[in-house]
């Protein structure tokens, strides 16, 4: 017999069998999506704690400082000439200014 029928007498052979694919899921949660979602409550927070004068990154490469938040719109000011660029607040990859008190 198996080990696994000694450690759990009580329980019927069915669900024995399903215990493996249960084990698989609890893996897969705690490996990849909790992960995920960590990161992605990160990145909302950090969209929300966006200011104007912070040096950001986007998603594309393009780097600009903000100059006015909208609800879903940030003005960039990209150097060297200073040009204006609207882009989606979603298009944020990180903020690049260092925080001060670190």
């Amino acid at each position: 017999m198996s080990l696994l029928a000694f450690a759990l007498p009580a329980l019927p052979p069915g669900i024995v069998s399903f215990l493996p694919f249960l084990l698989i899921i609890v893996v897969f949660y705690f490996l990849l999506i909790r992960p995920n979602q960590n990161k992605q409550k990160q990145w909302q927070e950090m969209l929300n704690n966006l200011k104007p004068g912070d040096k950001v990154t986007t998603t594309g490469g393009i780097r600009g400082t903000i100059l006015a938040l909208r609800e879903d719109v940030i003005q960039l000011r990209l150097p060297p000439d200073n040009i204006k660029v609207e882009i989606l607040k979603s298009a944020i990859a990180s903020v690049t200014t260092p925080e001060e008190g670190k």
